[in-house]
């Protein structure tokens, strides 16, 4: 049996199931047979830092929103198989009704590589301030206070700053997404 060319397909899909429509394609696919003729599944994520409530949330955002991309050898049944998943509004194509179209090269190494620089962790961020540079506190009890940069902790990815309160100088400790810098 010769091997199958395979090529990168973009997928749209109800925004918000991408996950869920990842899982459904695999589920189907081993129940069906037809795992020669699939690659891989991608729901390119990244990670993004929020605060809440004073505190810092990691959690994974899908970077394409309404997309997943499927490495496939798309003849006979699977185009109809993966577009009746459940989620699944269509492949991307060139015309109504047309032929799926396949990614370009460039567009694959470009996807690909984007996964692989979301995939990293946040360790590798610069520091964006530097000591004696004025701020603003943009989250928390003191949002709004300009202040003064005193020190920075890059293990803790910490800033220490002081605000000046009711004429007096406040020593703050603050995240580096927590305050920025005033133009």
């Amino acid at each position: 049996m010769n091997v199958l060319e395979k090529k990168w397909y973009v997928i749209k899909t109800v925004s918000g199931n991408e996950n869920k429509v990842k899982a459904y394609i695999e589920k189907e696919i081993r129940h069906l047979g037809f795992e020669q003729n699939i690659g891989q599944i991608l729901v390119p994520l990244e990670k993004v830092i929020q605060i809440r409530n004073g505190k810092k949330i990691h959690r994974e955002k899908v970077y394409y929103p309404g997309y997943v991309m499927l490495e496939a050898f798309l003849e006979g049944e699977i185009i109809h198989v993966v577009k009746n998943i459940p989620g699944v509004i269509n492949f991307l194509r060139e015309q109504k009704g047309g032929r799926p179209v396949p990614m370009r090269k460039s567009e694959i190494s470009k996807m690909l590589g984007k996964v692989d620089e979301l995939s990293e962790t946040d360790a590798g961020l610069s520091i964006p301030f530097t000591v004696g540079e004025k701020v603003k506190v943009t989250d928390g009890p003191f949002s709004g206070f300009d202040g003064t940069v005193e020190k920075i902790n890059e293990e803790k990815r910490k800033i220490s700053l002081t605000v000046l309160i009711f004429g007096r100088k406040t020593p703050l400790d603050l995240n580096f997404v927590q305050i920025e810098r005033i133009a």
